[in-house]
């Protein structure tokens, strides 16, 4: 009788923004709800880190919480600030703009870590051009209701590519 071995690790996803109150927690409750939707949240681990350590130990802005709770996703999130160790149990760094991405690249340890970080709207396939999600910081609250309309059209795409990559680990 055959014996099958253990289970796979979790596919791990991490969005990195730059002070992790705003687009990436914003990113992760997102993607946690579809990963949910779609049935794969027990086989995707999904969180949220930081470039910077400014923020580190905080909740998430005030305005992306209100944001998040008024579209029905989570809202619970403590700030923490990415580190280059963590591309070993990573299999995909989710970067909210440009200079995030250039930054983890530059982070990352070897070259397969760095060809982990993709842009999160390169998921979209209505993106036409700027790839960046804006930092909505600085701005009202319409800043943070655009953010999440680009996060949730990139989360589309990017639930089918990992379901893809899990579904190959599986098979």
């Amino acid at each position: 009788m055959a014996t099958s071995g253990p289970a796979p690790r979790p596919y791990r996803v991490c969005f990195v923004c730059s002070g992790n109150i705003c687009r990436s927690p914003m990113a992760e409750s997102v993607f946690r709800a579809r990963l949910d939707d779609a049935g794969l949240g027990d086989l995707v681990e999904v969180d949220s880190a930081g470039t910077g350590g400014w923020h580190v130990g905080n909740g998430a802005d005030p305005r992306t919480v209100a944001v998040l709770q008024a579209a029905g996703y989570g809202s619970e999130h403590t700030a923490r600030q990415f580190d280059a160790s963590w591309f070993a149990g990573l299999d995909l760094v989710i970067a909210l703009d440009g200079e995030h991405l250039s930054a983890l690249r530059q982070l990352s340890p070897t070259g397969a870590d760095a060809k982990k970080v993709r842009l999160l709207r390169s998921y979209d396939p209505a993106v036409d051009g700027d790839l960046d999600v804006p930092d909505p910081y600085y701005g009202g609250i319409d800043g943070f209701e655009t953010c999440l309309e680009m996060v949730e059209a990139a989360c589309e795409g990017l639930l089918a590519a990992v379901a893809e990559a899990v579904e190959g680990r599986t098979a």
